[in-house]
């Protein structure tokens, strides 16, 4: 397929590897076990026989048919064994082969919106028949061929999100449900796909932030109402993080779902030309609730996964009840509120890099009471220099001596008025100003929006309010140690990593969905919160030893100081104590923390009492993109 195509229509091959990761534990592991426990047992196999003969399979997605494609060979592997079993004892060939293969193609349906891919599914079904034939007359000594070809799969050419699955395949008959539905972030849906999705979730709030995949998990729990039918889907891991998770999976808990196993996080590999460069999640769900579930983890994107059996998982993908966070306005606890860095709005032309900041200095020497150290995530991070016009109050006599910097002026005002958004046109009136100021007037704690995902801790600190911070950062003006302590810490890290947003798999720490949500602990004893304190303090002192060192050298888990390792274990040490020590003051039982999963389980807990007091919240309002 084009390049361009796949890209539009999220199409993406699925390797095999990819593919049993889902098949697995959605039924091939315990088929398999199944059969282990059977043995010998001429009854019990002839009965596990008709039971694969029974199963049927829909991808409504389907693509070329890769997931049916494995799905049935596994099945007709399973069959051999099967055979083998049953028919040992009558020698090296099995007369009348074809009498006893019963697993066939027409067990398997798709749906796919290409003609072409549709085409290929049924071939490709039908070539996999083929070669599992050749296989059975290899192992039983008998040819073995299905032809003339009396069995097809049902594979639909259509829109998968506006035809009735049931028309395809009754539920009644269907066993499973698997798949990779399309690739598509909200943001670079067209609008055909923008109207599928308004058809899919009409009369659900906010849905309009959810990405194309979404609406498949939708349709597959509609459709399995009332049933065992299992689903699992290969899906970008966005719909398991930030405000998307709030949206989708309190619709899919509304309905009954439950998410009976699923792979956290892993990239994305294909076979494919031109790879995909996403991080996928194994999601799958249905209406039973097993007492045991399967949670595989990874140690990094490009690991192995480490399996875990969980009493739930829910839509973080965590070992925590069935919490969806709703994107709050204001924090859950009572903590100093949190708010954007200001947004220039400006084409650039009020920000100056290290040798044009030199540049205009050296023409307009005047200019220098007007010029501001600028940050954003990146120069926070990295150490970049970058600076900013801040003009608020600056008289408009002193501005008509600097040409330079009214030629920016004038730029900017022509970048605003040439918008297509009314806001920003109006915003030309005032070309001197940011687009939005939200600059302290004292220090503050600025959060980076983005961080990489390979540090342990996101690196936070204060900064002087003679310092603009741009809207890639959050800020916390009436911060203290004490909140920079907690927010610092490995307990709210691990909040961070299970609830946040992410780009790719970096970080996005946001003000809605991270912050608000965020369980802190209940008011503490003075000496509580001073241990607190003076462990941030060790904090930043050990950071203070490195002055030539960026916050990306420090953090780097490789490069890392051992001195600041030695002082965040300190200040974790701190915290965690404040949390117990909380939990023990309420007369509720205090929480182990001995890992992340702990920790998480405990704030979810935590975040379901905090918020069983409070009102509803509302939901915040969706910002349209400048």
């Amino acid at each position: 397929m084009d390049a361009k195509a796949r890209r539009n229509l999220g199409a993406h091959y699925t390797s095999e590897k990819n593919i049993l990761k889902l098949i697995g534990p959605l039924f091939l592991d315990e088929l398999k076990t199944e059969l282990e426990k059977i043995g010998n047992h001429e009854g019990k196999l002839k009965g596990f026989h008709i039971k694969l003969a029974s199963l049927r399979f829909l991808d409504p997605a389907c693509g070329c048919g890769n997931f049916l494609v494995i799905a049935y060979r596994e099945l007709r592997l399973l069959e051999i064994e099967v055979l083998q079993r049953l028919y040992a004892r009558q020698g090296s060939v099995l007369q009348g082969v074809a009498d006893h293969v019963a697993i066939d193609v027409d067990q398997f349906y798709g749906i796919e919106i290409e003609e072409f891919p549709a085409q290929i599914a049924q071939v490709a079904l039908w070539l996999m028949d083929h070669q599992m034939n050749l296989r059975v007359a290899e192992q039983f000594g008998e040819y073995f061929a299905r032809l003339p070809l009396t069995k097809s799969p049902t594979i639909v050419h259509g829109n998968a999100l506006r035809i009735d699955w049931r028309d395809v395949v009754p539920k009644e008959k269907l066993s499973y449900i698997l798949g990779n539905p399309p690739f598509v972030g909200k943001k670079e849906q067209n609008a055909a796909q923008k109207a599928d999705m308004s058809h899919v979730f009409a009369g659900v709030k906010s849905a309009g932030v959810l990405d194309f995949v979404a609406a498949w998990y939708l349709l597959a729990a509609k459709y399995v109402q009332d049933t065992l039918i299992r689903c699992a889907f290969v899906s970008t891991n966005s719909i398991t993080q930030g405000e998307q998770v709030g949206v989708l999976w309190s619709e899919l808990y509304r309905l009954g779902m439950h998410i009976q196993f699923a792979h956290r996080t892993f990239k994305w590999s294909n076979e494919a030309r031109g790879k995909a460069a996403v991080h996928c999640v194994i999601v799958g769900f249905g209406m039973s609730d097993p007492s045991s579930k399967r949670l595989f983890d990874y140690a990094h994107t490009k690991s192995d996964p480490h399996e875990f059996s969980v009493t739930n998982i829910n839509g973080y993908l965590v070992d925590s009840p069935d919490v969806a966070l709703q994107n709050r306005r204001e924090a859950i606890c009572v903590v100093p509120p949190i708010v954007f860095g200001s947004m220039p709005n400006d084409g650039g032309n009020l920000l100056l890099t290290d040798d044009e900041m030199k540049t205009l200095l050296d023409a307009e020497p005047n200019a220098a009471p007007w010029i501001r150290p600028f940050v954003g995530a990146e120069e926070f991070i990295n150490g970049v220099s970058r600076w900013c016009l801040w003009l608020k109050d600056m008289d408009p006599k002193q501005l008509r001596t600097l040409p330079i910097m009214r030629k920016r002026i004038a730029a900017v005002k022509a970048c605003r008025e040439a918008s297509s958004r009314e806001t920003t046109i109006a915003l030309a009136a005032f070309p001197m100003l940011f687009g939005e100021d939200r600059q302290p007037l004292t220090s503050y704690l600025l959060i980076p929006s983005v961080s990489s995902e390979r540090r342990s801790y996101i690196p936070i600190g204060f900064m002087p309010p003679t310092t603009i911070s741009s809207n890639l950062n959050l800020l916390v003006p009436d911060a203290g140690r004490y909140h920079f302590g907690i927010v610092q810490s490995t307990m709210h890290m691990a909040w961070v990593r299970s609830v946040c947003g992410r780009l790719k798999s970096d970080y996005r720490y946001s003000a809605g969905i991270v912050y608000n949500n965020f369980p802190w602990p209940d008011l503490l004893e003075d000496s509580t919160r001073a241990a607190i304190e003076t462990a941030a303090q060790g904090v930043l002192d050990m950071r203070a030893q490195f002055p030539g060192s960026t916050l990306a050298d420090l953090y780097d888990p490789l490069t890392m100081p051992p001195a600041l390792v030695k002082a965040h274990q300190q200040l974790d040490k701190a915290v965690d104590a404040a949390y117990i020590a909380a939990e023990k003051a309420a007369g509720r039982k205090p929480p182990k923390l001995g890992s992340d999963a702990e920790r998480v389980a405990f704030l979810f807990e935590r975040y379901q009492q905090l918020t069983s007091l409070l009102p509803g919240a509302k939901p915040k309002r969706q910002r349209k993109a400048s």
